[in-house]
């Protein structure tokens, strides 16, 4: 049996009218209300093909969080959802925040996304293939990925400069100490690190040393599961470089607390470099030579891209790639 808009009134204790209102995009409630009652309607599993299609401005912005494999409340997420929401609000828009899961029914949560008639979505691409972007393309609401790029999908991109970026440091690690270096390649395996390793392998061929003796270890993406995994090869005695490049600094930091339980010294026996500059990069000792991301930047001109892409209505789409600058610290 079909739910109606009635039988959603009368669970929430509202009007009929204030659930047709919301379903159907028109004015006479508020944004949170509208939510309130898309959400109900959603749980009672409420057909929102039904629903009008029909757009009218509703000053409002959906955040959207794809999750799978990786975890988001880290200090690099966590600046760049906090630089979203305030300009977001700065702008005069409001700001909701999705999480979708990879085990989420995708269909039934984009229909519930259409129903909320956003202007425009922001969508963490991090973890994303292009194949899971898709479908949000297909829902013909402007929307900006951000922290990923895929060139043949039809929306904005706004992205880290990560080839160029991994070439630079690799190639001081290299010029500083004069070595094969290593490379801690993240386990989880995304657009972002996938960049990275181009960066580092540019590097190492550029500098006229073969790719294939560089070792590589595949660590977690976190402190403590790259810590947990660099303490495993070394108890192994597995093959070691005399430096290493890593995919970011929570695995850089996490090998640097495992090499250092081992009795090995940072930089004098093994230098590391990492990348993102995340806070804890310069509290770990030694302080750690890493890439700084500028995450508010990148959040903000995010924002300022979609409400263009919103304005113009432009059927071309482009790629913003953010540029980056190399912290000297001591890890070499």
């Amino acid at each position: 049996m079909k739910v109606t808009a009635k039988q959603i009134a009368e669970k929430m204790g509202i009007s009929a009218a204030a659930v047709s209102m919301a379903l159907n995009n028109k004015p006479g409630v508020s944004p949170e209300m509208r939510h309130r009652i898309i959400d109900a309607a959603m749980e009672m599993g409420y057909d929102f093909t039904r629903v009008n299609g029909k757009k009218a401005r509703s000053n409002t912005i959906a955040f959207i969080f794809f999750h799978k494999n990786m975890i988001f409340d880290t200090p690099f997420f966590s600046d760049l959802t906090v630089s979203v929401e305030t300009t977001i609000r700065e702008k005069g828009y409001k700001l909701y925040v999705h999480h979708i899961h990879d085990y989420d029914n995708l269909e039934e949560q984009l229909h519930a996304i259409h129903s909320y008639h956003y202007e425009g979505i922001i969508l963490l691409g991090t973890t994303m293939s292009g194949n899971e972007v898709l479908p949000f393309e297909r829902l013909g609401i402007p929307i900006v990925l951000l922290d990923a790029y895929f060139p043949n999908l039809n929306v904005d991109c706004v992205a880290i400069n990560n080839v160029d970026s991994a070439e630079t440091i690799t190639d001081y690690l290299i010029k500083k100490r004069r070595q094969q270096p290593g490379y801690l390649h993240s386990a989880c395996d995304i657009v972002n690190f996938n960049e990275r390793s181009l960066g580092f392998f540019n590097a190492v061929r550029k500098n006229a040393m073969p790719a294939s003796k560089s070792i590589v270890h595949r660590l977690a993406p976190t402190v403590d599961g790259a810590y947990a995994d660099m303490l495993e090869i070394l108890k192994n005695k597995e093959p070691l470089a005399a430096c290493y490049f890593a995919d970011n600094d929570e695995i850089a930091i996490g090998a640097i607390r495992a090499f250092k339980e081992m009795g090995y010294q940072i930089p004098d026996d093994i230098a590391i470099v990492g990348f993102d500059n995340i806070p804890y990069s310069t509290f770990v000792e030694p302080p750690l030579t890493t890439i700084d991301v500028p995450k508010t930047y990148m959040g903000s001109v995010a924002v300022k891209q979609l409400l263009t892409a919103i304005a113009d209505k432009s059927p071309f789409h482009i790629k913003i790639e953010i540029n980056t600058r190399l912290i000297l610290r001591r890890s070499v």
